[in-house]
């Protein structure tokens, strides 16, 4: 079997097919990668060709042959983590020429020669090293070493606050000096004006330095410390003091409900969405979906703008918006759709809510109506 050579100068070619790598270079560390191979589907396995057994082709193992140090410049680009099975020091020497930002660097995971310890290195949290380290710790049985602060003390960690939701932040400037207020036990301001309410991740009660308020003027009266601002609202300049020492997250809670002529382009779709928006003082990054009737399921111009964002899309029967009550229901909507409406009942169908942020506008070739969805206001 034919195995990648490793030299000096000499980029490897490797076979990437999963989201993930295993490494190892000794005999027991290649018996535990080999485990984990079989039990972790979305892995690739790469280890020395001395420690061949035969089935490597089978199984699609790569193997290897000079310093294992020259493998990781061709596995830093392509893979989302990589568990090295190689004393934690050796692996410290060998990635640190190619780390570059915690956003962009894979989830390092480190595991020694016994599989006794599992520990999770580089981009614990933006990486999924630390979710990584977890799960390979319950495979094998091990407690995982996690040394992110966040973790340790069970609090928020800003870098994911909101992740599993699908929330973005506005800007990554603070997300140190915020973290590091968190962790230091800081008096925090978490201000939630929309968005999921059950971000609490944790078992015990919410830090006593972390307080929760419905709005920026009411947590600037508090004077927090630092604070985490949940909303798709744009800021006026009096509210944009609170991200001084602030990180803004942007919860997917924007509805669009959208109608036009056969072939309007992208470009002017996109046009009236952004200028609705801005005119709302709503957040681009806060859009959820875009809805409409099923006669549009093949529109192009809408297609390629929820295709730009990687919003939702969402369409909706002649029969099913004819049961949303709307206040204008339009004859002439209904003789060449079916419908009395279009943009006005497919955002009030999907969001849920009874009063719209923006009943209909007609601009051009494009109708538009805008819906923020509600959120449980119980904090769980």
């Amino acid at each position: 079997m034919s195995f990648i050579q490793l030299k000096e100068g000499e980029f490897p070619v490797i076979q990437q097919s999963s989201d993930y790598a295993i490494v190892a270079i000794t005999k027991h560390g290649v018996a535990l990668a080999r485990s984990l191979h079989e039990k972790f589907s979305n892995t690739d396995l790469y280890y020395m060709n001395k420690f061949e057994v035969g089935d490597e082709s089978s199984k699609g193992i790569q193997m290897f042959q000079g310093s294992v140090r020259m493998l990781f410049p061709a596995l830093f680009p392509v893979y989302k983590g990589i568990i090295i099975i190689i004393s934690l020091g050796a692996v410290v020497r060998m990635i640190a020429p190619l780390l570059k930002d915690k956003k962009t660097d894979p989830g390092i995971v480190v595991i020694d020669d016994k599989g006794e310890h599992v520990i999770s290195v580089l981009s614990g949290h933006l990486g999924g090293a630390n979710e990584l380290t977890r799960e390979v710790a319950a495979t094998i049985n091990v407690k995982p070493i996690i040394t992110t602060a966040s973790d340790v003390q069970g609090t928020i960690p800003v870098d994911l606050f909101g992740q599993r939701f699908g929330w973005q932040w506005e800007s990554a400037d603070k997300l140190t000096p915020v973290s590091a207020s968190v962790v230091n036990e800081e008096k925090i301001a978490v201000i939630q004006e929309s968005g999921e309410r059950n971000w609490w991740m944790h078992d015990t009660p919410v830090p006593s330095n972390i307080y929760l308020f419905s709005s920026i003027k009411e947590a600037l009266e508090h004077q927090p410390q630092a604070a985490l601002v949940v909303t798709h609202r744009l800021l006026n300049k009096e509210e944009e003091i609170i991200l001084d020492n602030g990180v803004m997250y942007r919860p997917k809670v924007i509805v669009l409900g959208m109608g036009c002529n056969r072939g309007t382009s992208s470009d002017e779709i996109e046009q009236v969405i952004r200028e609705t928006l801005e005119e709302l003082n709503f957040s681009m990054k806060s859009v959820k979906t875009i809805c409409t009737i099923d006669l549009k399921k093949d529109e192009e111009g809408l297609l390629e703008v929820v295709d730009k964002y990687n919003w939702d899309f969402q369409i909706y029967t002649p029969s099913e918006l004819n049961e949303i009550d709307i206040d204008q229901p339009s004859d002439t909507v209904y003789k060449y759709t079916g419908a009395y409406g279009v943009s006005e009942p497919s955002a009030i169908r999907y969001s849920g809510v009874d009063q719209l942020s923006l009943t209909k506008k007609k601009s051009g070739n494009v109708t538009i109506s805008v819906a923020v969805m509600k959120s449980d206001d119980r904090f769980r």
